[in-house]
Formats: C-alpha cells, structure tokens, sequence
C-alpha cells in the first residue's frame, strides 16, 4: 500500500511550515501518534550528542546522552491521554547513527513510549519498487510523509488528509508493529544493534 503513497495528494511543507503545523495537532491527540522511521542515516546537527558521533567519539555521544536522561524522558511522561508508538526499521550491518539513535530512544522506551524494531529483510514485499516512507500518523486524522536530502537532513514533510489514505498507511504501520519485537529485547537478541563498549557504561543500560 506504502508503494502507492507518493502518488496521493498531499501538501508540501519546508521544515519551518512542518513543525509549526505539526503541533497543534500533536496537542490535541486523543488515540495514538503512530511513527514508521525507515532509513538508517540522519543528520542531526543541532545535537551534540550527534555532533560527537558524527566526529566519530563514541565515549562522548554516550556520555551526552546520557547526562540528558530527564530531559529526553520528560516529553514522554507528559503524554497521558494518547499512545506513543513507534516502529524503527534495522538493517544489517548496522550503522553508526542507527546504534546511536537506539542507544538514545531506549531512555524513551524506559520512559513509556512503545518502540519496536523489525528487520529490513522482513519488509521487502513492501519496497519493491523502493524504500519505504518516513510517516507520522496522528490519530486517523492526518498524516506526514517526511523528507529527507540525500545527506539525511530534514527538508520538510507532505501533509496528507485524505482519511482512506491515512486509515490504510494506519494499519499498515500496525501490522508492522505486530511483527516488530520489543526494543529490550531486540537489545538482548542483537547486541551489536548497541554502540561499541564505553568505560564505565554497561551494555542496555
């Protein structure tokens, strides 16, 4: 259903209209924010902890992340009248950024948001004809198809409303999570998803 997606009406969106537009109606959810992430390189420069990785200083990133577990943390425990829900794709080899963003979504794990991961291989059926979007999904009510550069930085999103569209993207991303496998345990089953050993870290922690 994904494959069919682009040819679906929608709004473009710079980065700026994106997250303005967003918010509002993040504020008012009621059921579920549904997020499907699928390529396995980012640029995130207004991180520090990225900036570290990108420099290629593991021990550093770790340390930042870490040191920000309260604030990374906070966001989820502010939600309480909807689900947070999301399924990370993973391929092999890992990449560094992958092994990071995990490494950093697992406090928001610890903290109540959803987080399941699928192996790449088990959604082939799905990219024939290429990868699969990056989706928001809030509620039933409208949905972001999120674009990237070729480097990974954010370009914007294209807003969708059309409810058919969002409702069959819904329960695709859902039966994606279904077959996805807890974020713990996708952690035990694959260690080297985790970054390299850092002095003083213990693995998972």
């Amino acid at each position: 259903m994904l494959e069919t997606l682009r040819s679906v009406p929608g709004v473009r969106l710079n980065s700026d209209e994106y997250l303005s537009d967003f918010w509002p109606y993040f504020k008012n959810l009621h059921d579920v924010f549904l997020k499907l992430e699928r390529r396995q390189e980012f640029r995130e420069p207004d991180e520090p902890s990225w900036r570290a990785l990108d420099a290629g200083d593991w021990p550093e990133a770790i340390r930042l992340i870490d040191g920000r577990r309260d604030e990374i943390q906070a966001p989820v425990h502010e939600v309480d009248d909807f689900v947070l829900r999301r399924v990370r794709v993973a391929e092999k080899p890992y990449t560094p950024y992958l092994r990071w963003e995990l490494y950093y979504l697992r406090l928001r794990a610890e903290a109540g948001e959803d987080i399941r991961v699928i192996d790449a291989a088990r959604i082939r059926e799905g990219e024939r004809s290429g990868p699969l979007p990056e989706l928001v999904i809030l509620d039933s009510v409208v949905m972001y198809e999120v674009l990237y550069d070729k480097k990974g930085d954010l370009e914007g999103a294209r807003k969708i409303l059309d409810r058919d569209t969002i409702k069959a993207a819904r329960r695709y991303v859902e039966d994606l999570y279904a077959a996805a496998e807890d974020l713990q345990s996708f952690f035990a089953n694959e260690p080297s998803s985790l970054p390299p050993p850092v002095p003083g870290v213990a693995k998972g922690q």
